[in-house]
């Protein structure tokens, strides 16, 4: 034969080529539910909403030892005498936290409500995580503190005070920021730097260690 002839079809039953046709079908399904599986994608759950609870100070109180012992939810706290001033902190690697307009009420007057601090005294002021700051009794007066003006030179210190902070710049203080209640060294002058490793967050407890 030349190339250009042909061969003649062979005759195949019917019932064959039936199922012929019909596994190629099945194989084209397969490979396009393949492909489906290789390309889709899953549907995105829908995010669920994020609550937390972090705020929520309702159980919080703090605790003042002294000749007496005190307990203050947030709501007493906040019904005590008022104090507000500049706030202005670094860290000890040198990061600068503030300036802020600080809000709350000072250690000293919670100390006289719980018996007072007299001089060699000491109030040691402590937070859930375990952390604790120890300030003497010249302190407490708001003197014998090193300050900083904001390119953190040391100047000298004007007077300070000691304030429990429960608003900053006009909001409540938040969990993330040391709330409810955080120790904030404040000064009538703005710019006054103070160490930050004093700001004690999370408050919850306040003694006066007698000499």
């Amino acid at each position: 034969m030349h190339r250009g002839d042909h061969y003649p079809r062979p005759a195949y039953p019917e019932a064959f080529v039936v199922i012929r046709t019909a596994t190629g079908i099945c194989i084209l399904l397969i490979l396009l539910c393949c492909c489906a599986g290789c390309t889709g994608t899953a549907p995105a759950s829908s995010p669920q909403p994020v609550t937390s609870s972090a705020d929520d100070f309702s159980t919080w109180n703090l605790t003042v030892n002294g000749t007496t012992q005190s307990v203050y939810t947030l709501d007493k706290i906040r019904k005590l005498p008022a104090t507000t001033g500049n706030g202005f902190a670094v860290s000890t690697v040198g990061i600068k936290y503030g300036p802020y307009t600080c809000k709350g009420v000072l250690l000293s007057d919670l100390l006289t409500l719980s018996g007072g601090i007299s001089p060699g005294d000491q109030a040691w002021i402590s937070a859930p995580d375990g952390y604790l700051w120890v300030f003497d009794y010249e302190q407490v007066q708001g003197k014998g503190f090193i300050t900083f003006n904001e390119d953190l030179k040391e100047i000298p210190s004007p007077p300070l005070e000691i304030l429990l902070m429960y608003e900053q710049d006009g909001k409540p203080l938040s969990y993330n920021d040391g709330g409810p209640l955080r120790v904030a060294i404040i000064s009538d002058e703005k710019g006054v730097v103070t160490e930050g490793s004093a700001w004690v967050k999370w408050v919850d407890k306040i003694e006066i260690k007698k000499k």
